[in-house]
């Protein structure tokens, strides 16, 4: 019987990548609770992977996995880095920055 693996996002396009990553295991992969938002607080990837993914362990009591990444571009000294999902609002935006 598969164990039950959250992945911490509400995305189903994320969830989907995360299975072709761990089809070879005994995983059930769902989505975070959609009700459930996390603050990205983290000054890394990866410690906005863990805060996204103990979060999610801690309010369903469940193994729960994230990942995060962003755009890091080395001409802008690598920004936006952990701030790419939060450049612009719109695609408008972003290109104007």
């Amino acid at each position: 019987m598969p164990k039950l693996l959250v992945v911490a996002t509400g995305n189903p396009g994320k969830l989907r990548e995360m299975q072709t990553y761990l089809d070879s295991l005994d995983w059930e992969l769902q989505l975070k609770p959609p009700e459930l938002e996390i603050e990205e607080t983290g000054d890394t990837f990866a410690a906005n992977a863990c805060l996204k993914a103990s979060t999610v362990a801690q309010a369903t009591g469940q193994w729960a996995i994230a990942d995060d990444s962003g755009l890091q571009v080395d001409a802008l000294d690598g920004a936006p880095g952990i701030y790419s999902a939060r450049y612009g609002k719109t695609d408008q935006e972003r290109i104007e920055r």
